[in-house]
């Protein structure tokens, strides 16, 4: 006789668990491109799965836990596209997002992550009992999902704040600026600070914590208040073309015209030394990754393996990639059209995808999700990739950059859904979850989010524009990631690049990593992390702002309830906080989608626009911001002094 299963793949969980990756994958879209930051999902979406389910009638912990396994996925699909594929709008291969071209990237690569990850299961998560530290937060949220209700007014809450705030903001009603700012010329040198407004990106800061806050601010602070001063007094004059276009003009816009053309490349030099050295820092964790990855073990024959213990069949995976691989094939061919040239190509994509997805799923048990180093990852199958296409097409071929980030596409997606199932999987397999069901889930989630990432990119460029700023988008959202992954393709396929900041960006890569090394070797509290310095130096100062502010209320939280040495002290911790700046995050990205909508149907960004006689100047903006703060911070102190057990 046995007891009958409890729910877990019912119909109820993988709608909403659809419904949630769409959601998110639209949310973390924008972030990505906007601050180049995604953020972990699985526990909001498992605060809204135990509030929905409980008003259906209740819901088991393991069909919460499968709605939490497919809605992240929406997420690691949404970083392994915004990370790469801009990157062919800004080579000016495409001049939209190809809807089916974006689906296959996408979808083939998050279905190869979840085969290339499973067999990494049982070595990661039972034998080698690696933390993975987002799968045991989730856990515990899960275990004590008593009050539901409350985690999903905080989400809702902060997401209508989030919005609100967004649709005053300058891609709306520009009630308030974006950004507030002060700028001035020094005779030859410019001053320029500012912060900008987003309430999103002060819920990024509060999630990533104040360390990352502040190496942010720190690469903020290389570029615009030491590389942009140092170039107008003594290198501006001696760029004509530049030093003429800027003849007369404002403080603020000639530093963001010397930003635009030359010292952002240093943050891709910075990125580019960091991606090669996260590559090298890993070898020992490759090594293992890769090992787990080939040894698949076997219930002994006639042996029932528990439920608790069923991966997909091994069968299956191989049949699968072979099936998933094939379109991926004739995408290549119908790029190159040289079967030479396409066979190397899906050769590279399938070693290198499985080699990062064991890597990633290594590196998110060890620092989790969060921190996981995909882009470097990235960065390293780019350039070998690229090194690979030059040789076999030349270094002048026009298609090469294109073909190198199609490879480095699939690989992005797959290696970002790869370490989010390990951490699922961690969640289940403390819950007592069946891993096949949560695998199938994942595979659901990722292609579910694949179906509409093209339109959702579609649509911001048009609205917003995306990399450089325009004339007709001033604007833009950065992507500077994909603008590295664009950048690098293009260097080795013949572009012109400003290589002179670029290697200036790699010697201060260099140093930062000499830094973190000595801080590691001091066992400081404190890091220096090379990518989250060089992401920094190339984006605006004013974004790295309220990063760090965010960063910092988590650190008086922190302050007044000290995380003990018990694993997930810190997630419980901030776990209203948490909450709180996800909605913040996911109210003012969906808002920021809406506005886009208008925008491109009547063709004007002023289309919601206020009369002049009502905007207000940044004072506003930033009495909203630090209204935000204020509430932010004692939402995050509601809770018991004692969070360790």
């Amino acid at each position: 006789m046995t007891d009958q299963a409890p729910p877990e793949l019912t119909l109820r969980a993988i709608v909403l668990a659809i419904v949630l990756a769409v959601i998110l994958a639209a949310a973390n879209a924008y972030l990505g491109l906007f601050a180049g930051m995604t953020i972990a999902s699985a526990i909001p979406a498992a605060v809204v799965s135990m509030a929905v389910l409980k008003m259906l009638g209740g819901g088991h912990i393991l069909e919460n836990n499968i709605v939490a396994t497919g809605a992240s996925a929406g997420t690691s699909i949404a970083t392994g596209v915004i990370f790469t594929i801009p990157a062919l709008i800004l080579l000016g291969y495409w001049v939209d997002f190809r809807y089916t071209w974006v689906l296959a990237i996408a979808g083939l690569g998050g279905l190869l992550g979840v085969l290339f990850s499973v067999p990494l299961r049982r070595s990661l998560i039972v034998d080698q009992k690696l933390a993975f530290p987002e799968g045991k937060a989730a856990a515990e949220v899960l275990r004590s999902g008593d009050r539901p209700g409350e985690g999903l007014k905080i989400l809702a809450g902060a997401a209508a704040l989030g919005g609100m705030i967004k649709l005053a903001a300058g891609s709306g009603l520009r009630l308030i600026p974006d950004t507030a700012s002060v700028s001035t010329w020094f005779d030859k040198t410019i001053g320029y600070f500012g912060t900008n407004l987003s309430p999103a990106l002060f819920g990024v800061g509060y999630i990533v914590g104040l360390n990352i806050g502040v190496v942010m601010l720190a690469g903020g602070a290389i570029a615009w208040l030491i590389a942009i001063p140092i170039y107008s007094t003594y290198f501006l004059a001696a760029d004509p073309v530049l030093s003429v276009e800027l003849a007369g003009a404002s403080a603020e816009d000639a530093a963001y015209a010397i930003w635009s053309t030359q010292v952002r490349f240093l943050g891709v030099g910075a990125m580019l030394i960091g991606g090669v050295w996260t590559l090298f820092s890993l070898r020992k964790s490759l090594v293992t990754g890769i090992k787990a990855g080939l040894m698949v073990d076997h219930g002994a024959e006639g042996v029932a393996v528990p439920a608790t213990e069923r991966d997909l069949p091994m069968r299956y995976i191989l049949i699968g990639t072979v099936v998933f691989v094939l379109p991926l094939l004739a995408l290549y061919q119908t790029i190159v059209g040289q079967w030479l040239v396409s066979f190397p190509m899906t050769i590279i994509m399938i070693v290198a995808g499985f080699l990062f997805v064991s890597v990633s799923a290594y590196m998110a048990g060890i620092v989790g999700s969060s921190n996981n180093p995909v882009s470097g990852l990235t960065i390293a199958t780019i350039l070998f990739a690229a090194l690979v296409l030059a040789a076999l097409l030349g270094s002048d071929s026009p298609i090469g950059a294109v073909a190198t980030i199609m490879i480095g596409a699939v690989v992005c997606c797959a290696a970002c859904i790869g370490g989010d199932n390990l951490q699922d999987l961690k969640c289940g397999y403390i819950l007592g979850a069946t891993p096949w069901k949560q695998q199938l889930m994942l595979a659901v989630g990722g292609v579910s989010s694949a179906f509409i990432m093209a339109p959702v990119l579609s649509l911001l460029a048009q609205a917003y524009g995306i990399g450089v700023p325009t004339e007709t988008h001033p604007n833009p959202l950065l992507a500077p990631q994909a603008n590295l992954m664009a950048s690098v393709a293009k260097g080795i396929f013949g572009g012109e690049l400003p290589w002179t900041m670029i290697g200036i960006g790699a010697g201060i890569g260099a140093a930062i990593i000499v830094l973190d090394e000595i801080l590691k070797k001091t066992g400081a509290a404190w890091r220096s992390p090379v990518l989250a310095c060089a992401v920094g130096i190339y984006l605006p100062i004013e974004l790295s702002v309220p990063i760090f502010a965010g960063g910092f209320v988590a650190h008086l939280v922190e302050r007044r309830f000290p995380p003990g040495d018990a694993e997930g002290d810190r997630e419980r911790i901030h776990q209203k906080g948490t909450l709180f700046s996800a909605g913040l995050i996911t109210g003012e990205a969906l808002m920021g989608i809406f506005i886009a909508i208008p925008i491109v149907a009547v063709g004007s960004a002023e289309v919601l626009a206020l009369p002049e006689a009502l905007r207000f100047g940044g004072w506003l903006g930033l009495l909203m911001l630090a209204a935000v703060a204020v509430m932010l911070h004692r939402i995050a102190m509601k809770q018991e002094p004692t969070t360790s057990k």
